[in-house]
């Protein structure tokens, strides 16, 4: 933690500054840094309740974080390779289904594709935010049948979104990894009971968030419990996922990062190009739309690939 001190403050009030930060942090080590305090403690967590009052007091002319004090838990490294229920590490791992699961017959049908095609995981999406309160919202727990039977035919593990705290026992005892959605990724009950739940979580970066911001979303499943953490990047509202930013969360958190090139593309051709990108630049994986049917899909058909584009990314 980095205390800016007000300009020219005498010797005696940047004194007193240092007194009160460390006895608002017990323990830390305080020292002068030419115009600024600079504090280290081996309890970083402390740092962000002790911010507000540290910035309060006379001769303060604010106080700096980096990532890592903000996110002890997220950044702290190295971390163990993810291996259930997918394999992080072994190369890049693929995530595909179509947007939603929209009936059995169509549904099987992908999954069965996807698996032949080099499918590692399955989405699995029976709840979706829209936008539109008219626009088709899912299947609910009307399709947790017709998942569970694409897990039994193929062997592979389901990635579903939760979208409500109620929803997650359940979901849970169902699928093997629960994701965050870019809409709910300030949503902190959300996260304090996924990180309850003793299933993988998969978080995906909010439109316009920062890194900072995704970080500390970060921190709360990890500071609730969340043994198994997968990150993902979705770009936002335009046509362009951020790989810089993506490549930053992989530096500082060592944990597996991989890319949603679907939801920022207009269409299938761009979400293809982005996928390819992403793996390009250190993607660990890919969670991307894929259907034997694209054009039949009742949500998110245009930017939808085929089984066959889907095969030629993974090399399968």
């Amino acid at each position: 933690m980095k205390i800016l001190l007000t300009p020219a403050l005498p010797a005696g009030k940047a004194a007193a500054v240092a007194a009160a930060a460390a006895e608002l942090l017990p323990g830390a080590r305080v020292r002068r840094a030419g115009s600024a305090l600079e504090i280290n403690s081996a309890r970083p967590q402390a740092f962000a309740d002790a911010a507000p009052a540290l910035e309060n007091l006379p001769g303060v002319a604010g106080v700096r974080l980096s990532e890592a004090e903000l996110c002890p838990l997220a950044c702290a490294r190295p971390k163990k390779k993810i291996s259930s229920p997918v394999n992080f590490g072994a190369g890049p791992v693929f995530i595909a289904g179509p947007c939603a699961v929209e009936d059995e017959a169509s549904y099987l049908a992908s999954a069965s594709a996807l698996k032949a095609a080099g499918a590692h995981a399955l989405r699995a999406a029976l709840f979706k935010p829209r936008s539109s309160p008219y626009a088709f919202q899912g299947l609910g727990w009307a399709g947790l049948k017709t998942i569970l039977k694409a897990k039994k035919l193929t062997g592979l593990p389901l990635v579903t979104e939760a979208t409500d705290t109620r929803q997650v026992a359940r979901l849970a005892a169902a699928c093997d990894i629960l994701q965050v959605g870019a809409r709910n990724m300030r949503n902190y009950e959300l996260l304090k009971e996924l990180a309850r739940c003793g299933r993988a979580v998969l978080l995906k970066r909010g439109q316009r968030a920062t890194l900072t911001e995704w970080l500390l979303s970060a921190e709360y499943l990890l500071a609730h419990g969340a043994s198994k953490l997968i990150l993902c990047e979705r770009g936002g509202s335009g046509p362009l996922l951020d790989l810089r930013l993506m490549a930053a969360a992989k530096k500082l958190t060592g944990l597996p990062v991989i890319a949603d090139p679907s939801h920022v593309s207009r269409d299938r051709a761009t979400a293809a190009l982005l996928a390819r990108r992403a793996l390009r630049a250190g993607a660990d994986g890919l969670l991307i739309e894929a259907s034997a049917a694209p054009l039949a899909a009742r949500v998110d058909g245009r930017h939808t690939i085929s089984i066959d584009t889907f095969r030629e990314l993974t090399g399968n």
